[in-house]
């Protein structure tokens, strides 16, 4: 389930059908035509790479998962997801993250009636110069949820943030400490767990093929990293970027559930990586998948749900976990 992608997509099937041969899994574009509830799901496996922008899509796919659908990346869950909370459970697991701050919005869609009584629990003055002491200077503004750098800006003061939090209506946005990185990687990553850390220039936005660009030991660490990002969100396919000072990697963002696999961006040699590493992992999943493994494990790995449960669990599922040992469960 693809948008406006052309090197990908054709590349990815054609691959997926080489290899998945000899196992009977085949590869094809979704097709829809309005989705009737109850109707069985068509396909075991779904790659999602454009519900974020088709609601329709994001529908139809909290269906198949309902019916039975294997779905990259679970889009209850990514529904759910934003970037201020990937902050939050990231610090929490003891990953290294700038100081962050979410702020109020400044200004709301004309369709949504908003008035001084919807937002009497707001503070007002905002302390802006305390937001800025806490993150530092420069800082960088930039939406709690979104991607592709838009509306991302880079202050140096007060009148610079003011300036630029003006232009950011109806957007949620969130300040953040400016890490002044010597390293810049940004990682795919396959199944949670298989990472492939690149070496990335965010200002020319160019991926390099240099293969000796972290020591061993920063490399371990970034691989390790963004294994424990994944394992909490859930996310089989993603980019995680990491910039780097002093040689601490700092997770600068997380929540791409439908990274850029271009071939004329990620470059020849990252490109084949990609095809051959997302065909394995979906013929994988067509052949072994279990739906439960692609909700997130935040809850059970910060200690405040059960394993594979969640807080929100149903009832039966809570009481097969608590059930003394020995005891049949049914």
């Amino acid at each position: 389930m693809c948008g406006r992608e052309f090197s990908f997509p054709p590349a990815f099937i054609a691959h997926v059908n080489k290899l998945g041969k000899k196992d009977g899994v085949a590869a094809e574009f979704v097709k829809l035509g309005g989705t009737k509830m109850g109707e069985p799901a068509e396909y075991r496996v779904i790659v999602d790479r454009i519900s974020h922008e088709v609601e329709y899509y994001r529908g139809y796919l909290k269906h198949a998962v309902l019916e039975g659908t294997y779905v990259i990346n679970n889009p209850f869950w990514w529904t759910a997801d934003d970037k201020y909370f990937n902050y939050s459970v990231a610090s929490k697991l003891g990953i290294a993250i700038p100081k962050t701050v979410l702020l109020p919005q400044k200004g709301y869609p004309s369709d949504v009636d908003i008035n001084s009584e919807s937002l009497r629990n707001l503070m007002y003055p905002m302390d802006w110069d305390g937001l800025l002491d806490y993150v530092g200077r420069p800082a960088i503004l930039k939406p709690f949820s979104g991607g592709g750098w838009k509306h991302v800006y880079k202050v140096h003061n007060k009148e610079e943030l003011l300036e630029a939090y003006d232009k950011t209506s109806p957007y949620c946005m969130t300040l953040q400490e400016f890490i002044d990185f010597g390293l810049y990687v940004r990682c795919f990553t396959f199944g949670k767990t298989d990472i492939l850390p690149v070496a990335y220039d965010p200002k020319e936005r160019k991926y390099l093929v240099e293969h000796d660009y972290l020591s061993k030991e920063l490399g371990a660490r970034v691989v390790k990293d963004a294994q424990t990002i994944n394992l909490a969100l859930g996310y089989e396919m993603n980019t995680i970027e990491f910039a780097i000072k002093d040689g601490v990697p700092y997770a600068i963002d997380f929540l791409n559930p439908a990274p850029d696999f271009e071939r004329d961006r990620i470059t020849e040699f990252y490109f084949e990586q990609v095809v051959e590493k997302m065909s394995r992992l979906v013929i994988d999943r067509a052949l072994h998948g279990n739906i439960a493994n692609t909700w997130p494990r935040w809850e059970e790995m910060l200690g405040i749900g059960a394993a594979a449960g969640f807080t929100g669990a149903p009832r039966a599922a809570l009481a097969a976990q608590s059930a003394p040992s020995g005891t049949a469960k049914r």
